[in-house]
């Protein structure tokens, strides 16, 4: 139990099930009560794509579209995401898109209408990575691709940072083990974001264009 003033430790561990594939994860994702984020949003919203993938990609969380459809990167971020793979030379019916929390965490505008994205913390993020890590191992891809930072820290740890490190032929840890190659990049909504969007564009695009050179 937390000490008074602490954060209490959150956990999806022990609701990972063993000797499941991808179907049988999604099945007990949709269950989690890992962390309170649960109780606020929609639905889990697990990864897409199947254990044959070669390339798995990660982002940060669901957003607002996403909660709602029951599927990542649906909303004008995965329109972003999509187009670049196909320009980048990566197949999207050959990759798995998941999140490292699979909840949607957000606030209410001030007029209580519309839900505003906010980022989980790194106890929900650490309470989500039995989901994320079980994936991985399920689909054993040949690269990894880290959308944002978010997605970084929960793969790398907290000392990764994505303007440092983004662009470059990294490698996986998977729990003492050397993983597959890993390319971090900016999330697609940061090209939303920008004043120059060509510009944050390009440069996600040469980012999985590493990636992509990755699989041959």
């Amino acid at each position: 139990m937390a000490r008074s003033g602490e954060p209490e430790a959150y956990d999806a561990g022990p609701l990972v099930p063993d000797g499941t594939g991808l179907a049988g994860l999604r099945a007990a994702a949709a269950g989690c009560r890992g962390c309170p984020l649960y109780r606020d949003a929609t639905q889990t919203v697990f990864g897409s794509g199947d254990a044959s993938a070669r390339v798995v990609l990660v982002g940060e969380q669901p957003g607002d579209q996403e909660d709602r459809q029951g599927k990542p990167f649906v909303g004008p971020a995965g329109r972003v995401l999509m187009r670049a793979l196909d320009e980048a030379g990566i197949d999207p019916a050959l990759t798995c898109i998941t999140n490292a929390v699979k909840h949607f965490k957000f606030e209410w505008d001030a007029r209580g209408k519309r839900r505003i994205h906010k980022a989980p913390s790194l106890h929900e993020v650490a309470a989500c990575k039995p989901w994320l890590t079980a994936e991985l191992r399920l689909i054993d891809p040949e690269v990894v691709i880290a959308l944002g930072a978010t997605a970084g820290k929960a793969l790398l740890g907290g000392s990764f940072r994505v303007t440092r490190e983004r662009g470059t032929l990294l490698t996986l840890p998977l729990e003492g083990d050397s993983g597959p190659p890993l390319v971090a990049t900016i999330h697609p909504s940061a090209v939303l974001r920008a004043d120059d969007r060509e510009t944050a564009y390009q440069g996600l695009l040469a980012d999985l264009r590493v990636a992509a050179k990755a699989l041959r």
